[in-house]
């Protein structure tokens, strides 16, 4: 009981710091905005250790976040080939073949309009599919390697992509393409010159969207089949086992490479759309 009123304790502590730091004399410093979140991250973990090692929960519910990260020190080879499995091979490669050909289709749709017209709406229903029902047939398919993984992620990162970029190839407003017009501009210079840089925010707010669905279909598609190994598959085995603490441990390294794949895209858009308003308003 000590240790769940310590956590409590802790947690108005970080809670008035936070709270001086993002509102207080600092709050426009650079270091504040990494600051505030890293204290929060913090803080959840502290009163998850005591709080858990202080009300006795047993591990199999839940176990503390230093034995989860000593079980994923102590597993790393394995976590690392799981990973190499899941995001390298399936997440990723389906990534860029489903954002590419989402991308590709989306100019041609925003081209020809009979296209925006019919294919638009079965792109809505397709992404509307259930991946729990989608998967098992895509196994079937492919086969239980990294393949079927990668076609999981294609069907869900492709639509959103296409949605995204179609949406942003229209945002330029009449009076920029009437003067390209008057310049003598073509559809592929206006494209070029005008409608593709101005859709770059839309193209990378896909990007980012997609970058978890990718892993979140890359996974899911496991518990359906694939090799003995890989991060779904060691998730489903682990847990029939009430092995906890290396189910955990798989979601950390998941979460992890999401957070990373994420701010790598962001990071990327931020050196691409430098001169849009809403970059420039971070600066």
């Amino acid at each position: 009981m000590i240790l769940v009123v310590l956590a409590f304790i802790f947690w108005i502590a970080a809670w008035g710091l936070n709270g001086y730091l993002a509102n207080g004399p600092f709050a426009k410093q650079r270091w504040v905005s990494i600051a505030v979140p890293a204290i929060f991250g913090v803080t959840i973990l502290v009163c998850w250790e005591l709080i858990v090692r202080g009300a006795g929960v047993p591990a199999v519910i839940l176990p503390p976040p230093t034995q989860i990260a000593s079980t994923l020190v102590a597993n790393l080879d394995v976590v690392w080939g799981d990973f190499v499995q899941t995001f390298v091979k399936g997440a990723l490669s389906g990534y860029l073949i489903g954002c590419g050909a989402g991308f590709l289709l989306a100019i041609l749709v925003d081209r020809y309009q009979f296209l925006r017209e019919g294919l638009l709406p079965v792109g809505n229903f397709m992404a509307a599919l259930p991946i729990v029902g989608t998967a098992p047939i895509l196994v079937m398919w492919f086969g239980f390697d990294w393949q079927s993984k990668a076609a999981v992620v294609v069907i869900m990162v492709f639509f959103p992509m296409l949605v995204n970029t179609v949406a942003g190839l229209r945002d330029t407003t009449a009076m920029q393409r009437d003067l390209m017009r008057t310049y003598g501009a073509g559809y592929f210079q206006t494209l070029f010159k005008l409608r593709l840089p101005a859709a770059m925010p839309f193209i990378f707010n896909g990007l980012k969207i997609t970058t978890t669905l990718a892993l979140i279909g890359a996974i899911v598609a496991e518990f359906f089949g694939s090799p003995t190994r890989g991060m779904g598959f060691r998730i489903s085995t682990s847990v029939g086992q009430l092995a906890l603490d290396m189910v955990w441990a798989e979601i950390v390294a998941a979460a992890i490479a999401g957070s990373l794949f994420y701010g790598a895209v962001t990071f990327l858009e931020q050196r691409v759309t430098f001169w849009h308003p809403s970059q420039r308003a971070k600066q």
